[in-house]
């Protein structure tokens, strides 16, 4: 009897720990918010989510802190861009020395343009980052499979609605007015999608502060395009951007987002920052409100 009773015992303890390790939160790690909010839309409440990059903060230029190889040694998985996105990465795994962590890069597969790593601006490229999110954390945690696939077809829904959306806002611009210069080249994706052309690019190259010629060059180019705005994000220094504004006479718009999100509750997820920057393009070219 007493055999059979400790081995009762044995077995409620065995079901109570692995009740417990299976209903642990899968910890992941994104490398920006962008992708953090693909990552809550998907896990819900069986993932904690940790970003590396802080709100406000430009990924191309970022300076890791200790507290992000702490943030990695505990994680289960970590989701990245790639593209060069990340350059600072590969030293902080390295310096984290976590055997277990799954690296999942949402862009390998997709098609790139000029080594450019904001594919996420495009509504249909962050619905193919949401499957691979869907994949990584289901392999990571098949227990709650049924709950990742169901979150990403949801979040896929909207990724199709908000695409419809935006090409009607875009739509209300005058054709002739959909032309963009850019602080730096973070909307190509989003203008291939949505038909607006970048006609010029201020910074070429991440904290490379472009020459005085090349400046010029653009007023030139704004005047004779007949361009409306020029275009940045709160992360960068808005004098360069205001400075080209004013000599073209044409208007500095300075609070778009792409690779960071926004504390502001127009831009908290991506959702809700690709149709707030819609709307401050459409209103800044000359669309419909």
């Amino acid at each position: 009897m007493r055999k059979h009773v400790a081995g009762a015992v044995a077995l409620a303890c065995l079901a109570v720990s692995l009740y417990g390790a299976s209903s642990r939160p899968l910890h992941v790690v994104a490398t920006i918010s962008t992708l953090a909010s693909f990552v809550r839309a998907v896990g819900g409440d069986a993932v904690v989510v940790d970003t590396l990059v802080p709100i406000g903060s430009s990924p191309e230029d970022y300076q890791p802190a200790p507290t992000d190889i702490i943030r990695l040694h505990d994680a289960d998985v970590l989701v990245k861009n790639g593209v060069n996105l990340e350059i600072w990465l590969d030293r902080t795994i390295e310096n984290a020395s976590n055997a277990h962590l799954r690296v999942v890069v949402l862009s390998d597969g997709l098609p790139v343009k000029n080594a450019n790593p904001h594919l996420w601006m495009d509504p249909e490229f962050a619905r193919a980052y949401v499957r691979k999110i869907r994949d990584a954390l289901c392999d990571a945690d098949p227990a709650h499979c049924t709950t990742y696939a169901r979150n990403a077809a949801a979040y896929d829904r909207r990724l199709l609605a908000l695409e419809r959306e935006v090409r009607e806002r875009i739509a209300t611009i005058p054709t002739r007015q959909r032309t963009m210069i850019v602080f730096h080249n973070a909307w190509q994706y989003y203008n291939d999608r949505f038909g607006i052309r970048t006609l010029g690019i201020l910074e070429l190259s991440p904290g490379q502060e472009p020459n005085p010629r090349r400046v010029s060059d653009l007023v030139a180019l704004a005047e004779r395009e007949h361009v409306h705005a020029i275009f940045s994000e709160p992360e960068y220094s808005p004098k360069l951007m205001r400075a080209l504004a004013e000599s073209a006479g044409i208007a500095g718009v300075d609070n778009l987002y792409d690779d960071s999100l926004s504390q502001d509750a127009r831009a908290k997820d991506y959702v809700a920052m690709i149709r707030y920057d819609t709307n401050v393009i459409v209103r800044s070219l000359g669309g419909r409100p």
